[in-house]
């Protein structure tokens, strides 16, 4: 008998894996952990019963929601990542020597010790010595930073649940307070195709346009989330994301990637009609 995982991304479209079998499920304090062995996508993980990484994509978020700010800022040595208890973006973070401290808030410990056992490809770097771990509730912490971050990624999860309030405007405004004055803030944006992910989009853009000056969309191709269009938002107090990118210097690393690289940056800012469309009614609505 054939098994298979299924995610309704609307009422009339799902994506559905067929899984070789389960090899974790257990209900924390805050949500429903699942992995599954999947024959085509390796390790799944699911929260609550929606699909958060795979071990065959994972690459192409945790790439594009780090090394996009990273290859902007100029001298980024002090790095919050709210949520990411998966791993993936202090992985990519730690591959940067310039970076002095990491703290990571993640509000559900039970994920990062299920990450450890079931994906040590991602949270491969949780032992680094710069790695500061909080079990706390991000927006809850945030409001007690005031000028001590280069960057900010938050690595959310959907906007409901733990997650929901990650979305808020008093969040993004505690965020823009605990920059420095050339901070970055970068977040996952969620997608502008289907109707209810795409009004999530829109809410999100716009209050972040409410605090910051800078407030840019880029997208990237991850096959498993929704419709497989995905888009992050690049909010800074001074820089801009394509015109103050540091190729050079960041080429010079010789970081090896498997889906970023510096013309893909330029090339991510470049946003179809009906998403710039959105956006901007966006604006006008909040």
């Amino acid at each position: 008998m054939d098994i298979w995982y299924s995610e309704h991304h609307t009422d009339h479209v799902k994506l559905s894996i067929k899984v070789d079998r389960q090899l974790y499920s257990n209900q924390s304090d805050f949500q429903r952990i699942d992995v599954f062995e999947t024959p085509e996508f390796g390790r799944v993980l699911t929260l609550d019963g929606f699909l958060m990484q795979t071990e065959k994509d994972e690459f192409i978020y945790h790439e594009m929601i780090t090394h996009i700010p990273m290859a902007v800022h100029p001298n980024p040595r002090h790095v919050l990542v709210i949520g990411g208890g998966d791993g993936g973006a202090v992985r990519e973070l730690c591959r940067y020597d310039s970076i002095e401290q990491i703290d990571l808030v993640e509000i559900d410990p039970l994920v990062v010790e299920v990450c450890k056992t079931y994906f040590p490809t991602t949270a491969c770097s949780f032992d680094d010595p710069r790695l500061r771990l909080y079990h706390q509730d991000g927006l809850r912490f945030v409001r007690n930073c005031h000028n001590q971050y280069d960057l900010i990624i938050v690595d959310s999860t959907d906007p409901f649940g733990p997650g929901e309030g990650l979305f808020t405007k008093e969040f993004y405004g505690n965020c823009y307070k605990a920059l420095k004055e050339d901070g970055i803030m970068v977040n996952q944006h969620e997608s502008p195709f289907y109707k209810g992910d795409a009004m999530a989009m829109k809410r999100a853009h716009a209050r972040i346009v409410k605090s910051f000056s800078i407030s840019r969309v880029y997208q990237a191709h991850i096959p498993t989330y929704p419709s497989g269009h995905w888009l992050f938002g690049f909010a800074s107090k001074r820089y801009h994301p394509t015109k103050d990118l540091l190729s050079e210097a960041w080429n010079d690393k010789k970081l090896e990637t498997k889906y970023y690289n510096t013309n893909l940056h330029k090339g991510a800012f470049y946003l179809p009609n009906y998403v710039e469309t959105m956006l901007r009614e966006g604006e006008f609505d909040e």
